[in-house]
């Protein structure tokens, strides 16, 4: 899919070979997979039921975006903030998890809830 890296909160969109929509409700989420943390591009939820539950939450990369329906808005502030986390480094924010939990603790995700390719 050829559309610029990241889109606006609240976009309704299908990843490939899904049966269900979903909505982008954040960025740049930490996710355990395979029993080591991993940053993913978004999170989101079922759409158009919502956010059900907090470990309903889905995890999913930019390129397995399938199909767009609704573009969420995309005012200046949130053009902004889209600069901005463009630039972050995925391994910057590991770095930081692994800082705060000295403990060596996963991300409290369901991995189940992971959208692998």
């Amino acid at each position: 899919m050829d559309i610029e890296k990241y889109l606006p909160i609240g976009t309704v969109l299908m990843l490939k070979d899904a049966k269900k929509r979903i909505m982008i409700i954040g960025y740049l989420p930490v996710g355990n997979k395979d029993g080591k943390n991993e940053v993913y591009d978004y999170a989101a939820c079922l759409y158009p039921e919502g956010i059900i539950s907090s470990d309903k939450t889905l995890l999913f990369n930019h390129d397995q975006i399938g199909e767009i329906y609704f573009i969420g808005n995309n005012d200046e502030e949130a053009k902004l903030f889209i600069e901005k986390i463009k630039d972050v480094d995925k391994n910057d924010i590991l770095k930081e998890i692994d800082k705060i939990s000295n403990d060596s603790k996963k991300a409290d995700v369901n991995p189940d809830l992971i959208i692998e390719d």
